[in-house]
């Protein structure tokens, strides 16, 4: 009875594999246990090939990023501190989910501990609202560059880089702080599964024995006040960069500046657009089946940190060339 209790909370039918002993009626659980993608377990050993590869990518694509540009002293600009500050955030959202995610899919390891899971769930949010805003420092960058070119080098000084990335770290910080301490209030008296691969904060939440009013409502400022906002001001920039690049006299003058933005854009697209549609289907697509939300949020979490070293490596020229110099002096 209480597993279709449950089943029914969530609006799809789940496995009902676990134990009664993971349906029985508790207070503020020691340990949540973690279904992966309900209703593919059998495709879980063939879903973690794509995942350890994008996984892989991500590591190895990031690290090359922050070590080119660590060797490359012409590279030591504010466009490309920018970058090592998107892939040290993309580093961290890859490490804190799919770690977990691949143990649930190889080993069945199902289980995480009640505080693990809130400190996995502070840092996922934490750090999306973190890329987010890396993604406005860029787009100020590429608004600088283009409208006042030769001011840039005069604007984006050092000490004022190292303050948008101090006021990036703390906005994301101190926006999500409120999520575990909410989370942690609530009793949890159903169960303790999460239909999902890692502790999203809507899903952890929906668990508990309370009206949870305040966490869906904060969950929404933190969406609006924080990507929402962000997207409003890379849009106006956008807008100003745009009248620019068409004020040029040259046809060729102005594809060339476009092509400033170009991987800007790609990275834009490829993190919002995932992250947009995962939270439509959430609130607005009950029904969706259960295992296409969980995969579309896995797509948004793990997508970008693979996608945004390739875009960057294969759009920007000293980034390539570097990479390319460095192959071709191993192999001499």
């Amino acid at each position: 009875m209480q597993k279709t209790s449950f089943c029914f909370r969530f609006g799809h039918r789940l496995p009902c594999s676990m134990s009664d002993s993971n349906t029985t009626e508790f207070t503020n659980p020691s340990t949540f246990i973690l279904l992966g993608i309900p209703g593919l377990e059998a495709a879980h050993i063939w879903l973690s090939i794509p995942f350890c590869t994008m996984y892989t990518t991500a590591i190895l694509g990031n690290f090359t990023i922050l070590f080119i540009v660590k060797m490359e002293a012409s590279l030591h600009v504010p466009m490309y501190y920018f970058l090592c500050m998107l892939a040290v955030t993309d580093l961290v959202l890859s490490m804190c989910t799919l770690p977990k995610m691949l143990s649930i899919f190889w080993f069945n390891s199902r289980e995480i501990n009640f505080s693990a899971c809130l400190t996995q769930m502070y840092f996922i949010h934490c750090f999306t609202v973190m890329e987010s805003g890396i993604f406005v420092a860029m787009a100020l960058d590429r608004y600088v560059a283009i409208c006042h070119p030769l001011r840039h080098s005069t604007i984006l000084t050092n000490p004022l880089v190292a303050k948008i990335g101090l006021a990036v770290v703390l906005r994301g910080g101190m926006l999500v702080l409120p999520f575990p301490f909410l989370v942690r209030r609530w009793p949890y008296c159903r169960t303790n599964i999460i239909p999902h691969t890692h502790c999203e904060h809507i899903y952890v939440v929906t668990l508990a024995c309370a009206n949870i009013r305040v966490n869906s409502y904060y969950g929404l400022f933190v969406l609006f006040g924080g990507n929402g906002l962000d997207m409003f001001f890379i849009a106006m920039s956008y807008i100003h960069i745009l009248r620019a690049i068409f004020s040029l006299p040259t046809k060729e003058a102005r594809l060339k500046t476009f092509g400033t933005c170009v991987s800007h854009l790609c990275a834009i697209l490829a993190f919002y657009i995932p992250g947009l549609f995962s939270s439509l289907t959430y609130r607005f697509g009950q029904n969706v089946a259960l295992h296409f939300r969980v995969l579309i949020a896995n797509v948004y979490l793990l997508v970008p940190p693979m996608l945004n070293p390739i875009i960057y490596g294969v759009r920007t020229k000293q980034i390539w060339g570097r990479l390319l110099l460095l192959f071709t002096h191993k192999g001499t």
